[in-house]
């Protein structure tokens, strides 16, 4: 009650509109989210020391090559989960989903401790990012749909700030693990078992979508009238599959199809440059005869604090000036900083903070999608369309890591190779001048 007459009045703060089942999915949506950040940046921590142990040491000259296929095939299974995951969330619901997700991460992660080579820690990896990839449209599906219109990108901010947290904590974690020897790989892996237990009170501390349940069940109704052989009147596309109605609806079609190139170019730029950052900086150090380890986690915690900063500002940008022109500035943004990071600054401790304002706006700069992308799709096909927007896309970014060194040594060094990668930012701010602007507007039911 205390909720509805503060939502009712103009000038109560946005925070005043929720109650506690609001705060508690979001909370649920930002810790599976936290959890694979834990566990996607732990690997590109620890996957130089783990593949010094899984590799023949003949094979160490490539390891550069071993690096970028290992993060590819994570992402490649990444892609896989979220198609996956985002089907099962339209049809068997976001609360049940985002369980077996954490439960799969939790279990795949554990086993990749026990991978006795880099053909087995590969596959392992790709499982794992099946299992990661299920989580997130699910998360951002039920925040969006249990939060209210005016603090929806507020909301999406907070939950995608959780993928930040999740990888300051896997530096944090690797600063006081890394020296444990050749072997404190595994236990990096070995910590990310635990959020398994987080589904226990996952199942009692939040509530299915009422959006989605009232879907689900005129989606019931379509489908038994079609078996039955009654009529169908304007439901059809109730019946159809989820995945095939992306395509079939026009409009659907063309705003798929835009967010998708916009999902590309955040997502290539990030995976074919700054997953590199910690392995660039920990080199610069090397060569100033400090330690690699140390300075990797240093440069770690940098950039993840700037990208926490970045989820959540544009989250809450976006509500006060718009979808459209906020996603834009950080593109452009983005852009510019590659070059002053790999190119224009040398000193170590300032590297720190450009680090930490490169994160800021290209890691900081997915919080678009959780922000946009639920307000884009109708609830029928909801999860189904943000998963394919967010994960479709690494079918192609897989790509990046691999051919990273490739570029690496084309343009004579990380610097160069970076820069040129950068340029599908270009390509992300020219779509997003196609979309329309949601901001503070109702989710759709049709469009």
């Amino acid at each position: 009650m205390a909720a509805n007459a503060a939502a009712s009045s103009p000038s109560a703060p946005w925070y005043r509109s929720l109650d506690r089942s609001q705060w508690n999915t979001l909370l649920a949506a930002n810790l599976g989210w936290l959890f694979d950040g834990y566990e996607v940046y732990a690997v590109i921590l620890t996957l130089g020391v783990a593949l010094h142990q899984l590799l023949d040491p003949s094979l160490l000259p490539q390891l550069r090559s071993y690096f970028g296929f290992i993060i590819a095939t994570t992402l490649l299974g990444w892609g896989v989960g979220g198609l996956i995951g985002g089907v099962l969330a339209d049809y068997i619901g976001r609360k049940r989903t985002m369980m077996i997700a954490i439960l799969a991460y939790s279990l795949m992660t554990g086993l990749s401790a026990l991978a006795w080579s880099w053909a087995s820690f590969a596959v392992l990896r790709f499982l794992v990012g099946v299992a990661i990839g299920s989580e997130w449209a699910t998360g951002a599906s039920i925040t969006a749909e249990l939060w209210p219109d005016k603090a929806r990108g507020r909301g999406a901010g907070l939950m995608q700030c959780g993928l930040g947290l999740g990888f300051f904590t896997a530096s944090l974690v690797w600063y006081f693990v890394g020296s444990h020897g050749p072997d404190a790989w595994r236990y990096m892996f070995l910590i990310g078992v635990v959020p398994g237990l987080f589904t226990l009170w996952l199942r009692r501390g939040i509530p299915e979508s009422p959006v989605w349940e009232q879907t689900n069940q005129q989606r019931r109704a379509a489908v038994e009238r079609k078996r039955s052989g009654r009529p169908l009147e304007t439901d059809h596309s109730l019946t159809r599959f989820t995945m095939h109605e992306l395509f079939a609806d026009p409009a659907v079609r063309a705003r798929l199809i835009i967010v998708c190139l916009m999902s590309l170019a955040t997502t290539l730029a990030w995976w074919g440059i700054s997953s590199w950052v910690p392995l660039y900086i920990g080199g610069v150090a090397k060569n100033a005869g400090l330690s690699e380890p140390t300075w990797q986690a240093y440069a770690g915690m940098a950039y993840n604090v700037g990208a926490i900063i970045g989820y959540i500002g544009l989250g809450f940008l976006a509500d006060v000036y718009g979808r459209k022109p906020i996603t834009l500035l950080f593109f452009v943004l983005a852009l510019v900083m590659t070059p002053v990071l790999f190119l224009w600054t040398h000193d170590l401790t300032l590297l720190l903070l450009v680090t930490g304002l490169n994160g800021l706006f290209t890691l900081g700069q997915y919080s678009w999608m959780p922000v946009w992308l639920p307000e884009l799709f109708p609830t029928r096909v909801r999860a189904t369309g943000v998963a394919f927007a967010f994960n479709t896309p690494r079918f192609i970014a897989f790509l990046g890591p691999l051919f990273a060194p490739v570029l690496i040594g084309y343009f004579g060094g990380l610097g160069h190779a970076a820069v040129s990668i950068s340029l599908i930012y270009v390509v992300g701010f020219l779509a997003t001048l196609a979309l329309p602007e949601t901001r503070g507007k109702p989710l759709p039911e049709n469009i």
